[in-house]
């Protein structure tokens, strides 16, 4: 699909969105855990065209101690856009918005890992925008989630993100990048998923103007992306174990040969 630097006369075209999907799919999501040999957990994915690289690092110990909580585990979460990330390259380092956005992840995570088994610890969450499209804060999320289990931090569920968008006055799932820009709104969710059952919204912002009806409709269309994303989430993280436990074994056999 082309890209377009101004806003295309139609972001719906026949019933369908511009790059041909239907308005309850899914861009093509990618998952792979533990990528980071360095970190304690660790995750790439691609949703879309966005690239996005998870690391988590932790439980460990809190520098300066002043810093610690005698009761439980503090959780930081750090968003940034590499500065190659975007056509117009990006100036490195913390902005407005990479801060509100970790603001709002931390938030996610702290009511869904269990802090209290680690006292005076912190958990630290790097995500990284390596090619940046609509949704990246969706997809670290969605990263995050994953790296954090393979890092074997206890948690109540999975943290699935998706967000949705009104185009054209169509609700559709997981904008792309033209209908984030020209769309008419963008609400991002995060849900807390366990044993397959969505249990609450971890996270839920909007920009722009829906109906009620429209607000009931876009929360049924986002839950039903979620637990799309949540099925890919388990098969990256078996898939992880399925590999461990068969390098296990060959250690194992390389013993007994020996």
């Amino acid at each position: 699909m082309s890209e377009y630097n101004e806003k295309p006369e139609k972001l719906i075209v026949d019933g369908l969105r511009l790059d041909g999907r239907k308005f309850d799919e899914l861009r093509p999501i990618k998952i792979e855990a533990n990528v980071l040999k360095r970190a304690d957990g660790s995750c790439y994915l691609e949703m879309g065209k966005n690239k996005v690289i998870a690391a988590v690092y932790g439980p460990r110990e809190v520098h300066p101690r002043h810093l610690q909580d005698p009761s439980k585990a503090i959780i930081r979460y750090r968003y940034n856009m590499a500065p190659f990330s975007v056509e117009e390259r990006k100036r490195p380092g913390p902005d407005r918005r990479s801060i509100e956005i970790s603001k709002v992840s931390k938030e996610a995570f702290e009511a869904v890992i269990m802090k209290e088994l680690f006292p005076r610890s912190a958990i630290d969450i790097f995500v990284e925008v390596l090619q940046a499209d609509a949704g990246s804060r969706t997809a670290c999320l969605n990263a995050a989630s994953v790296a954090l289990v393979d890092a074997g931090v206890p948690m109540k569920g999975i943290i699935t993100s998706v967000a949705v968008g009104k185009a054209d006055g169509q609700i559709v799932l997981d904008p792309m990048k033209e209908e984030d820009n020209f769309g008419e709104a963008d609400m991002p969710f995060a849900f807390l998923i366990r044993n397959g059952k969505i249990e609450s919204i971890a996270l839920l912002q909007m920009d722009g103007c829906m109906t009620k009806e429209e607000v009931k409709r876009a929360v049924e269309l986002a839950k039903k992306g979620a637990l799309k994303i949540y099925e890919m989430q388990k098969e990256a993280i078996l898939k992880r174990y399925l590999e461990a436990g068969e390098e296990m074994d060959e250690i194992a056999e390389g013993r007994e040969d020996a």
